[in-house]
């Protein structure tokens, strides 16, 4: 039997976010709150168990808007800079646990983790509330736990670069694509929550298109469908009106969830 897996769409943005610098795009100058798109994070609960994907550069502010106020684990489908560059707000998480936090990812992801934040992974410090992360490096080379949940790794491709989605029981997670390779679609069935990328109408070499991740969903079959990872050319109110059933578009502070089987 499942448990119960909610996800907060911590950041549902670009690597330049939404509203993006010097851009007067009527998107970017929209006032309607689902079109402010943060760097891309989630957060994956289960029985009070909160795993974190991937950390935004909004990470603080992210976590202050949603509430967030514990994080077990963190794990990460790549290490582009949109994905980690909050890794150093962790610390808050290791004061208030008063522990280490697992940092999973993949052994390519981790190199750049540990040349980019090499003091995050180097030991506790001798006061446990010292101003840095401690986390603890876990290499991904298949299903791994976090408190109730199994964490079953997703092999994506985003351009040429392997990433990785995550599975948690009948949700799945799966940004920056632009393919999902042939052997991952038996990891996908018996969704009832798909989360994919789906970055603009126009056709772009590392990630889906709207369309695209809509052909993907119908493969899939997930019961619904949650659209992430969304350029500025892209109005919410607009885009929602030319989905399909079951395909909707994700936004900032959204929560979604999966109930027992």
């Amino acid at each position: 039997m499942d448990e119960a897996v909610e996800l907060t769409f911590l950041g549902t943005g670009t690597s330049a976010g939404v509203p993006m610098i010097g851009c007067d795009c009527a998107v970017c100058r929209s006032d309607d709150p689902r079109d402010r798109r943060s760097r891309p994070s989630a957060l994956i609960a289960s029985r009070g168990v909160n795993l974190l994907v991937d950390t935004a550069p909004e990470l603080r502010l992210q976590c202050l808007a949603c509430g967030v106020k514990r994080v077990d684990a963190v794990a990460f489908t790549h290490a582009h800079a949109d994905h980690i560059m909050g890794l150093d707000d962790v610390r808050r998480f290791n004061a208030i646990s008063g522990r280490a936090i697992d940092a999973w990812a993949a052994p390519n992801a981790h190199a750049i983790l540990h040349r980019c934040f090499g003091y995050a992974f180097s030991g506790p410090a001798a006061d446990v509330k010292a101003f840095r992360p401690h986390l603890l490096r876990r290499d991904i080379d298949g299903p791994f736990e976090v408190g109730p949940m199994r964490v079953e790794p997703i092999p994506l491709l985003h351009g040429d670069l392997e990433v990785l989605g995550f599975r948690v029981g009948r949700l799945a997670y799966c940004t920056d694509v632009s393919r999902v390779p042939e052997a991952s679609y038996a990891l996908l069935e018996g969704l009832d929550v798909l989360v994919i990328d789906g970055l603009q109408y126009q056709k772009h070499p590392t990630h889906l298109t709207i369309d695209e991740a809509v052909e993907v969903s119908a493969r899939i079959g997930a019961r619904e469908t949650w659209l992430t990872h969304i350029a500025h050319g892209v109005s919410h109110a607009k885009a929602e009106r030319r989905l399909p059933a079951g395909v909707r578009l994700a936004y900032d502070g959204l929560k979604v969830g999966t109930l027992r089987a």
